[in-house]
């Protein structure tokens, strides 16, 4: 349903450390704008058009936010969206929890569904369960409020995400 968009921590690397659903990443990029600001009530089309977003996908992330609680939305002709929480209280591991489907870094994760024969002697789920813990905890350190920039920096100029390109 949603394209996956990979995480580079270093620039010039040709390797990633993990994939997020774009739904994860239109999620986060929703949340940052709403947090660069907080002096106004903001339209979903506001968003899309500055992040290049599809309105109708957006609409979903946004409904999902409200549910989740770390957006209001006022409806209405001079309607719009803004945070219900101060910045610092949104948990960005708790936000990736919310909007990722899974963490199956590998079939073996999925009990129902797993057919690998190895699954008995495999440490391999052992070690991608470390690393997506690791990854986790250090999303758990972070908020909302640490990615926003300084007052004095200009806060409606939006924050540039580059995508890997997509495997042939």
């Amino acid at each position: 349903m949603y394209d996956v968009f990979t995480v580079h921590v270093y620039p010039n690397a040709d390797w990633t450390i993990m994939r997020l659903t774009t739904f994860t990443d239109y999620s986060l990029r929703t949340l940052l704008h709403l947090g660069m600001n907080r002096d106004c009530l903001v339209t979903i089309q506001d968003i899309a058009d500055t992040h290049n977003i599809s309105k109708n996908h957006l609409m979903k992330v946004v409904h999902q936010l409200g549910v989740a609680g770390y957006i209001d939305t006022v409806r209405g002709r001079n309607g719009g969206l803004r945070l219900k929480m101060e910045p610092s209280d949104i948990n960005l591991g708790a936000v990736v929890r919310a909007t990722e489907t899974d963490f199956h870094m590998a079939e073996c994760f999925n009990t129902s569904s797993n057919t690998c024969p190895l699954v008995t002697n495999c440490r391999l789920k052992h070690a991608l369960a470390t690393a997506t813990f690791a990854y986790l905890a250090s999303l758990d350190t972070q908020n909302l409020a640490m990615l926003l920039p300084d007052k004095q920096e200009n806060a409606a100029t939006p924050i540039k995400y580059h995508r890997a390109p997509v495997a042939a």
